[in-house]
């Protein structure tokens, strides 16, 4: 294994280099970005990216040709990766590398169109320009009708982001004067496919009759493509809720009382079946957990975590001095990696311990932060005193896929509404769930919603009633709403 110095040494030959994940993703770093550390006989290695400061456990690491490849690993030895720092130099092959292998794929599913639509001809077969992640593929079919097809080239994109590409592009190639096209496939793997058909079903009349999601079947040789049927929600509302994750308890631990006791107005603690995860202004930085009967925590923000002991105790506290310091409206150095890291996260501690900045007629539901499906969270849960439930979805920087993803949560909460789960689980201390459809509160700052929040908002169902809420851009000192816009019943027609 290359010591740590060497490693240091040799990232400072170049000022940049591209970080390229294992899963393809690659991220440009400066080489004052880069860091390789020892803690505590540990070997660390940590980037800065736009979302914070990321640190990892440093297993292995060694030099080829130019480049360094790394084995890290998570906490607890979790989400092993092998990553490669590739000098910028280098950077344009690798790129030109990897454009290659995503066009072979766009031409292999343009190759099942033409063999699964007998008489159609192929026309255009390109990445899109954003990111080169999806394949556009244009083609006519047996009856000279112009068709399009979109495809995730990366098998990493979400349904959400996919519909978002495929609107955009259709509603561009749909105004052509020479052959518009006004219809486009999706065309998906088979998880990915049974995914993007219940989000298809959350659309307007209008975008239904213009999307077809086509599943690759792998199960012949060679593959085949197969169109799955549109659904609507009445289907939806017959599939098998998902399961709704609770806390066992919400009695605090000695040891979270201790350490909110450092900062009161600024920990908050977030309760889970496995035990506590404190938050600095929605920053987590220390956890406790109970083993065998004994409670244990762990402090540190990111990867970087220690057990706490009466030893450590004095550097929790220092810790804490730090978020206090660096993690507030009025910092002295905003390019603090407290300061820059998380904001959504930031912003939902706030509306957690006040809901009624937002508005007024809201009652939040105590265990909200539980409220997982799977791996997924709801930002905030709520219920207005008319009854209505209300999904708060959080963001703070544009987000093109915002509206699908609410859209696909309110989907979950529908089902689960629906089936009288969410009145037994009793969210609202005995306070009674109306029998009307949830709202949805799309949360932002003004200039932080998505250019494009309004079409694609139009592009829903009519039966899920969005709102808009616009922040004053000092969120971080005092939360202020100044517009609010209420999309329900409004689609592109």
């Amino acid at each position: 294994m290359v010591s740590t110095d060497d490693l240091r040494e040799f990232v400072a030959v170049s000022h940049e280099w591209l970080l390229v994940r294992e899963t393809g993703k690659t991220f440009p770093l400066h080489s004052s970005e880069i860091e390789f550390a020892d803690d505590d006989g540990k070997r660390h290695f940590g980037f800065i990216d736009d979302k914070g400061f990321h640190a990892w456990r440093l297993n292995d690491a060694s030099v080829v040709g130019n480049e360094i490849v790394i084995d890290v690993a998570g906490a607890f030895a979790k989400k092993r990766e092998t990553m490669r720092l590739v000098p910028r130099e280098s950077a344009t092959v690798l790129i030109a590398e990897i454009e290659a292998a995503r066009l072979t794929r766009a031409n292999e599913i343009a190759a099942l169109i033409t063999e699964n639509y007998i008489g159609s001809k192929l026309g255009r077969v390109a990445l899109n320009d954003y990111n080169g992640r999806l394949a556009q593929i244009e083609f006519e079919s047996v009856d000279k009708r112009p068709i399009a097809a979109i495809a995730d080239v990366t098998a990493k994109l979400t349904p959400e982001i996919i519909f978002t590409a495929a609107i955009t592009w259709l509603d561009k190639i749909s105004l052509r004067k020479n052959k518009p096209v006004n219809e486009i496939f999706l065309i998906c793997e088979k998880r990915a496919a049974r995914a993007a058909q219940k989000l298809h079903a959350l659309l307007s009349e209008f975008w239904k009759r213009r999307i077809t999601i086509i599943e690759i079947d792998r199960k012949t040789d060679p593959p085949r493509l197969v169109e799955l049927p549109k659904r609507n929600l009445h289907n939806l509302w017959r599939e098998k809720p998902p399961k709704l994750m609770l806390p066992t308890s919400m009695q605090m631990s000695e040891s979270a009382q201790k350490i909110s006791e450092l900062s009161p107005d600024n920990i908050d603690i977030v309760t889970s079946r496995h035990g506590e995860t404190l938050r600095f202004n929605g920053l987590p930085f220390a956890r406790v957990r109970t083993i065998a009967g004994v409670e244990k925590a762990w402090f540190g923000v990111g990867r970087n975590t220690r057990i706490l002991t009466n030893e450590t105790w004095d550097d929790l506290v220092e810790l804490v001095e730090s978020l206090d310091l660096n993690r507030s409206h009025d910092v002295p150095n905003k390019r603090h990696q407290h300061f820059r890291i998380a904001p959504e996260a930031w912003l939902e501690s706030i509306l957690r311990r006040n809901i009624k900045l937002l508005d007024a007629n809201l009652i939040l539901s105590p265990i909200y932060n539980q409220f997982r499906f799977r791996r997924e969270k709801i930002d905030l849960l709520a219920l207005r005193r008319d009854g209505r439930l209300v999904i708060i979805e959080l963001k703070t920087q544009p987000d093109r896929a915002a509206v699908f993803q609410a859209a696909d949560y309110w989907r979950k909460i529908e089902l689960q509404r629906r089936r009288g789960i969410l009145s037994r689980a009793n969210l609202f201390d005995g306070r009674e769930i109306a029998d009307k459809p949830a709202l949805v509160y799309l949360v932002a700052p003004a200039w932080s919603f998505h250019r494009d929040f309004e079409f694609f908002a139009r592009c829903l169902t009519s039966e899920i009633e969005l709102w808009r809420f616009e922040l004053h851009e000092s969120w971080r000192k005092e939360v202020r709403v100044i517009a609010r816009h209420d999309y329900a019943g409004l689609t592109n027609l």
